[in-house]
């Protein structure tokens, strides 16, 4: 069973990277072999939180794009992107790296899929004034999404189940992780040219126009923007307070939209007009697959065995739970990588000398999770859901042109991650 399960993944992974044919239909028939032939039941599929479709996921998704769907009608988006590029004096690199940051410090508090699905539209708005592609500028958002989304517990959802495993709180995570994600942003925003060359010339008479708005004319409904943004402060600080509040970030999510769906008096072409039916899929196809592998014990037996290798060693074991879990995490998605992996690091932080940081494996394992989601199209959820945003919005980014830029943004991550874990718990203690 973990061969057919092994050969499904690869060669439904591999439609997806040759990009020639819808990668939701392929994660779709993907998921339909592993429950013909049978490998996984339907017990598996529907009601279990380690191998089935994370239905937490699929309904935040859907909770926050309908709630976007109705934030975008009242103008306020077109109102943030003319502002930005005013600020940035019409200048499109001034601008991706004033973007690039929002997201960042915005994927901190929330969660990243959040962030890339209120900071797409205003990308789009800001490329559409000045003609120019929006596809490098998305691009970079959803690189700092996955990048800033590491500096808190609240920030990527495989932080949430470190900290559930390791006893962590949200102070450690940010006292440990936002340092290195600082100097990563900074690294990542000094490469932005080179990772994107010729993106950022611009017409003059598009810079003038722009320059030209008046940006508090753009919006058109000013009642349902102050209904829209008391929602949303409700929304975000439950997000931040869910654990007290015990209600899951999904059923915040669809609590807010119920809300607005119902206060707003839009018709329901207008607030389902967000939502991304194909991403949603997508994603239920793919984790029907991975949860195969996990159902399997693929994904455990690898990472078992990369661990297996270090011998006891803590800075090897460190280090090589980094190095293991950026490309494994790249690859499938990194909830149940991280959820399978948790386990067994929760053993060796019980090995490790008294001369050592007892957490140092924890923060390996989430940065090396985090910032291996930028390695390829489908290592993060952020990255499908902003592929979506692109395709939809006639800016398709191929699975490779994504894979190309983050394989850089990864490389020179996990370098500067893995000198930080280095100097930090084991030169400097």
């Amino acid at each position: 069973m973990a061969f057919i399960a092994v050969a499904v993944f690869l060669t439904a992974y591999a439609f997806i990277a040759a990009d020639r044919v819808n990668k939701t239909v392929v994660a779709l028939a993907g998921a339909a072999a592993v429950v013909i032939l049978p490998v996984i039941s339907s017990d598996d599929i529907f009601y279990s939180r380690a191998t089935g479709i994370d239905w937490d996921v699929i309904f935040l998704l859907l909770g926050m794009m309908i709630i976007v769907s109705v934030l975008r009608q009242t103008g306020v988006f077109e109102y943030i992107a003319i502002w930005a590029a005013k600020r940035a004096k019409g200048s499109p690199l001034r601008i991706m790296i004033l973007l690039v940051l929002v997201t960042a410090v915005a994927s901190a508090l929330l969660d990243n899929v959040t962030t890339v699905l209120l900071i797409a539209p205003v990308t789009l708005l800001v490329c559409d004034r000045l003609d120019i592609s929006a596809a490098p500028f998305l691009m970079a958002e959803v690189f700092a999404s996955n990048i800033g989304g590491a500096a808190t517990l609240v920030g990527d959802p495989p932080n949430i189940i470190i900290a559930s495993r390791g006893g962590l709180s949200f102070n450690s995570f940010l006292l440990n992780l936002a340092p290195i994600v600082a100097i990563v942003i900074a690294a990542f925003i000094l490469m932005l040219p080179r990772l994107f060359p010729g993106s950022f010339a611009v017409d003059a008479e598009r810079v003038a126009d722009v320059m030209a708005l008046e940006e508090g004319e753009a919006i058109r409904d000013r009642g349902l923007l102050i209904k829209c943004g008391l929602v949303l402060a409700a929304v975000f600080a439950a997000f931040i307070g869910h654990s007290a509040l015990h209600l899951e970030p999904s059923v915040v999510a669809l609590l807010g939209a119920g809300i607005l769906i119902l206060t707003s008096g839009l018709e329901r072409p207008e607030y389902l007009s967000g939502v991304e039916w194909e991403t949603l899929l997508f994603f239920a196809g793919l984790f029907v697959m991975v949860g195969a592998l996990v159902d399997t014990g693929v994904i455990a037996a690898l990472a078992k065995a990369a661990t297996a290798v270090t011998d006891g060693n803590a800075l090897l074991t460190t280090m090589g739970i980094l190095g293991v879990s950026a490309p494994v995490s790249g690859i499938i998605d990194n909830i149940p990588y991280v959820a399978t992996m948790t386990p067994i690091v929760a053993e060796l932080s019980t090995t490790l000398p008294t001369n050592v940081h007892p957490d140092a494996l924890w923060w390996a394992l989430a940065l090396g999770a985090d910032f291996g989601g930028n390695l390829t199209a489908v290592g993060a959820s952020a990255n499908v859901v902003m592929l979506g945003i692109a395709r939809r919005s006639d800016n398709p980014i191929s699975f490779w042109e994504f894979t190309r830029k983050g394989i850089v943004v990864t490389a020179v991550s996990v370098t500067l991650t893995a000198v930080y874990l280095w100097l930090r718990y084991f030169v400097f203690g």
